[in-house]
């Protein structure tokens, strides 16, 4: 039996077999936009299917039957396009994208599906997609976006901030470790910017989207300013290990 967890470098047969064996599918949902001035506009894609990867290498390590699926690349990012090098769909174009997945997925026999989001634009999108599709297609769907479901293990690894934002000092870590050619260090120094999205006032469950260039003229949001590739080899591991734990959890899918 196959021990490759990528789908796209599975053959349709092995497939056939992972559905047979419940395996879980995990779909790394991403966007391509900008991350201030020290940060190519690939960073959720990298980031959004390196954790789905190595989360999945650590399910198949406990012996649990996994797949990932290539990244969604682009989403919901009407906010960065100010700035520019973004590209963002609108939520029916978004919606279908991720329908069509779970459906073929749903054809071929698989039960359980994770939307693992790595864009915050993305977010309540996903959340409504993962409860449509689940009692469309008659299967298990779950839907989070990583920062969001596993934070405990993010804010103690970094020094000022106490939690992942925007092309801050989480993700530029992680992004130094996964692709430091990505990374314009010489453009640290202008990498921060406000500890919010949102304006004086606003309280967290009040959702207004703005342009991100009314709130952050860097595009930063958090202090990169302190981001190390070693933080970032350690966040990934972290991150990795509790989505993994999380997702082995038998209740989830019962």
């Amino acid at each position: 039996m196959s021990t490759e967890i990528e789908w796209m470098k599975l053959t349709a047969e092995e497939l056939r077999g992972r559905a047979t064996d419940n395996a879980l599918v995990i779909v790394p949902i991403a966007s391509l936009e900008q991350h201030g001035p020290h940060l190519a506009t690939g960073v959720d894609i990298v980031l959004g299917s390196n954790v789905a990867l190595e989360t999945a290498r650590r399910l198949a390590a406990q012996g649990e039957a996994v797949v990932v699926t290539p990244c969604v690349w682009t989403g919901l990012a009407e906010h960065h396009m100010a700035f520019g090098g973004t590209v963002t769909l609108d939520y029916a174009a978004f919606a279908g994208v991720l329908r069509g997945i779970v459906r073929s997925a749903a054809r071929h026999g698989f039960k359980r599906v994770m939307l693992l989001n790595g864009h915050g634009g993305n977010a309540e999108a996903v959340g409504v997609a993962a409860t449509e599709f689940s009692v469309e297609f008659g299967i298990r769907v779950a839907g989070g976006t990583y920062w969001h479901v596993v934070p405990e293990v993010i804010g103690p690894l970094l020094e000022r901030q106490s939690g992942l934002m925007h092309a801050c000092e989480a993700e530029t870590s992680l992004m130094m470790h996964l692709s430091p050619s990505s990374v314009r260090t010489e453009r640290l120094a202008e990498a921060y910017g406000p500890g919010s999205t949102r304006v004086e006032g606003q309280p967290p469950g009040l959702l207004m989207r703005r342009s991100f260039q009314a709130l952050s003229p860097s595009g930063v949001f958090g202090d990169a300013r302190l981001a190390t590739a070693a933080k970032g080899e350690k966040l990934l591991a972290a991150i990795a290990d509790k989505l993994a734990e999380t997702l082995a959890n038998t209740k989830l899918w019962a």
